[in-house]
């Protein structure tokens, strides 16, 4: 199973942009939007690991890279 959510590589700008499949989420400036992003996306966020490979995938650094 592949992860449905993915943040991808950081943006000159210092954001990631966060996609669920084909639908564009928004642009991420750090952890706190990404898991609003997962929240509006219907991911239960009280229990989130942001390191699950199989609900989020990270292109480019994981949670700790923004730039």
């Amino acid at each position: 199973m592949s992860a449905r959510i993915v943040v991808h590589p950081p943006t000159p700008a210092g954001c990631r942009w966060v996609t669920d499949g084909a639908v564009t989420l928004g642009r991420a400036y750090g952890i706190v939007d990404v898991i609003e992003f997962l929240r509006r996306a219907g991911v239960d966020t009280e229990n989130i690991r942001l390191d699950d490979p199989h609900v989020i995938e990270w292109l480019g650094g994981g949670p700790g890279v923004w730039s």
